[in-house]
């Protein structure tokens, strides 16, 4: 809510050069004195008339009062505005794994070796303040899905929920095919004009009932977009292994991203598969959702004016009823 002073009619505020005038004016001049009585300025010209200051003083209300008139006419006022922002009408559900794939060290985050899950936190925490009011929620999963954020606005909670992702919550596994119907039931009452779902997997389905070109069938019914991200580097990339002494050391390990079946879920869904191979290409891809999937926010601005012309026509017809009363009482000029 935020107020604003402002006039409705400013373009009679010029008048108020008037009354300045007149001032200036009967003030140079002054009214002819009511009672004369001689003096040594007769003895130099019998033919001036001398000029009262009171005369000149007594038009001060008047001038005031017209002034004031004057601000009335122009109809001042006191705004309380409010604008809405109306929501772009998408509504976003985040499905990230968080198998122990994830923990391969093939990303880079600030310019050092990263595992995939913090590269992928990274982006998220990004890529979320830049959906303006959309909604955004988040499923984790493994061998089995978990929702970590219902559809929100509530860009910090969203934010710490993101942050907070673990690998190891859950038994693992990649099930695909859970993560997409999970997701796609907290969207499918969503009254959003567009809702869509963004998948990120280092995997292929090994775990879950739900096959995953099903659960896009079924997306697809209820009108969702299935985007599928594949992570990982292509053939090998070096994943964490511990010692019996609790030491680390890494082993590299086959890449096995099912890019094929990522593909037939976005075709199926009418969406788009991607394919990040590094932190730089992981970064496009959000970018280039962000991209595709937007339409255009509207404001809704709404005033509620307070008429302040009283404040200024209330006094104005004061001092001319003072003034009328006292030109015919204390100020009364003898003829």
């Amino acid at each position: 809510m935020t107020e604003s002073f402002q006039f409705a009619h400013p373009e009679f505020l010029w008048l108020l050069a008037l009354p300045l005038l007149l001032l200036l004016w009967k003030g140079r001049r002054g009214h002819p004195a009511a009672l004369r009585l001689p003096g040594i300025a007769d003895t130099f010209d019998g033919t001036l008339r001398p000029r009262s200051t009171i005369g000149g003083l007594s038009l001060l209300p008047i001038l005031l009062a017209l002034a004031l008139l004057i601000i009335a006419l122009a109809r001042p006022r006191l705004g309380h505005g409010s604008t809405d922002v109306e929501s772009s009408g998408i509504d976003i559900m985040l499905a990230v794994d968080v198998s122990g794939s994830m923990e391969a060290m093939d990303f880079t985050l600030n310019g050092q070796p990263s595992n995939r899950l913090e590269a992928v936190k990274d982006v998220l925490a990004k890529f979320v303040p830049q959906r303006g009011n959309d909604k955004i929620g988040l499923v984790a999963f493994a061998g089995r899905p978990y929702l970590v954020s219902p559809l929100t606005q509530d860009r910090e909670w969203l934010g710490k929920r993101i942050a907070g992702l673990k690998l190891g919550q859950v038994e693992d596994g990649t099930a695909i095919g859970l993560a997409i119907a999970s997701a796609t039931s907290h969207l499918k009452d969503s009254p959003a004009k567009s809702r869509i779902v963004i998948l990120l997997t280092d995997g292929s389905n090994n775990a879950g009932a739900a096959n995953p070109e099903t659960s896009a069938e079924a997306a697809k019914a209820l009108g969702i977009k299935v985007y599928t991200i594949g992570a990982g580097t292509n053939g090998e990339a070096p994943f964490p292994v511990r010692d019996p002494f609790g030491g680390v050391r890494y082993q590299r390990m086959k890449v096995d991203v099912d890019e094929p079946t990522l593909q037939k879920i976005a075709d199926i869904t009418g969406a788009k598969m991607f394919r990040a191979t590094d932190s730089n290409s992981l970064q496009k891809i959000y970018d280039a959702i962000n991209a595709l999937e937007t339409t255009t926010r509207k404001l809704k601005k709404y005033e509620d004016y307070e008429e302040l012309y009283l404040y200024a026509l209330l006094p104005a017809l004061a001092l001319f009823l003072t003034t009328k009363i006292l030109g015919q009482t204390l100020l009364r000029t003898l003829p």
